[in-house]
């Protein structure tokens, strides 16, 4: 006979199956629902992943228009206008020097001094040997005198006569080298005594004092010093040949003055930031250097304070054109695409738009732009590494000033 079971039993047994049967109605619809939520999430990702990302902030503005004069810039020494090596025109012991080294001197001051009692005493004998040679003459004539009065009377023979007129004209000749001895002593010694033969500052002394030197006008003789002048001083470039014919067709053509002109020019030196010098040229050579493909430009600047010295180099820079409307923008707004260079332009849309440009010189601190934009065109002059050609970009208004232009702020 089968046990029956207690009512207490029975009653656990069927209050656990409930229970199971709970856990696993909520384990479903828990599985239900993760997999709602994962179906629902990847629904999502695509539709997401659609939406446009935010066009790039770029700043842009128009390129600055200003009436401008082109100009060209080359590299060059300044030359004194006058040089002069002073050296020695008589030999002889140098007695003295009168001068500083370096120092600015007069033209005819007193700079050396060469031991003139040589030519003192040469110059006395050749003023005695004058005298002499006219003492000669003078016997001469009277001897001539009175030849000829007896000749007249036909006491002296006609070959006597004749003797005595030539014993005048060689007494005669005489005197006349005499004096240019005298003449020639006189010149020695005054060039014992060397004298500036320009103003300029003086360079140092290459002979010092007791020391024999040899003059003459040949090769051998004595250099002594050297003097440059200092003001006006002069300012020596070279010229490329395509840049000379350049000049010469706009010259021809009517947009430039003539370069073999006065031609107003600027110069500074390396450490000058702007162009403090202004001059003009004076020289352009007859020919072009065939070895080097340039011609020999010249300048001529006012120094008077001194300051700038022979042999130094500089930059010049002289007009290119005649005053014209010009179209700038920043170095820093192109780019460079192999050989070409370009601009980022926006439209009213928003896209981005490249322009190949021809760009020319520096102005102000901004490039010039001979062709491939206009007045109208809205440039990118900050941000172009977020902008795309063809793509779009929020554009936020700027302006462009150039380096002598007061900034804000």
């Amino acid at each position: 006979m089968t046990p029956q079971l207690s009512s207490p039993a029975r009653h656990g047994r069927e209050t656990a199956s409930a229970y199971g049967q709970t856990i696993r109605l909520l384990a479903a619809r828990t599985l239900i629902l993760l997999s709602a939520l994962l179906a629902g999430g990847l629904a999502m990702t695509p539709a997401h992943a659609q939406s446009p990302p935010a066009a790039p902030a770029v700043t842009v503005a128009k390129p600055l228009q200003r009436e401008v004069v082109e100009y060209d810039e080359y590299t060059g020494q300044f030359a004194a206008v006058e040089y002069v090596e002073l050296r020695a025109r008589v030999s002889g012991y140098l007695q003295s020097h009168h001068f500083e080294e370096g120092q600015i001197v007069k033209q005819g001051d007193l700079l050396f001094v060469i031991d003139p009692r040589p030519f003192e005493a040469a110059l006395a004998s050749a003023r005695a040997q004058l005298s002499q040679a006219e003492a000669r003459v003078e016997l001469a004539n009277r001897q001539l005198a009175r030849a000829g009065q007896l000749r007249e009377r036909d006491f002296v023979a006609a070959s006597a006569y004749d003797e005595r007129v030539q014993e005048q004209r060689v007494a005669t000749a005489a005197v006349e080298i005499a004096r240019a001895a005298v003449r020639t002593a006189e010149l020695d010694l005054e060039f014992s005594r060397i004298l500036a033969p320009v103003s300029g500052r003086v360079g140092r002394r290459e002979v010092s004092d007791g020391n024999l030197v040899s003059g003459g006008a040949g090769s051998g003789n004595t250099l002594l010093t050297t003097i440059v002048s200092i003001d006006p001083i002069y300012f020596v470039f070279d010229m490329s040949e395509n840049d000379f014919t350049a000049y010469q067709r706009a010259v021809q053509d009517g947009r430039l003055q003539s370069t073999r002109d006065s031609v107003p020019v600027f110069a500074r030196l390396r450490d000058e930031p702007d162009w403090p010098r202004e001059g003009r040229l004076d020289f352009v050579d007859n020919q072009v250097n065939r070895s080097a493909g340039t011609i020999r430009v010249r300048a001529r600047f006012a120094n008077a304070d001194g300051f700038l010295t022979p042999g130094q180099f500089g930059r010049i820079r002289l007009p290119g054109s005649e005053p014209y409307k010009a179209l700038l923008i920043p170095d820093s707004a192109i780019l460079t695409d192999q050989s070409q260079k370009i601009v980022m332009t926006v439209g009213a849309d928003g896209a981005v738009t490249p322009k190949v440009i021809r760009p020319g010189p520096i102005y102000d601190g901004l490039r010039i732009v001979r062709a491939g934009l206009s007045p109208d065109d809205t440039i990118i002059i900050n941000g172009l590494m977020r902008a795309r050609a063809g793509g779009k970009v929020t554009p936020q208004a700027g302006e462009i000033k150039g380096a002598g232009e007061p900034r804000p702020g």
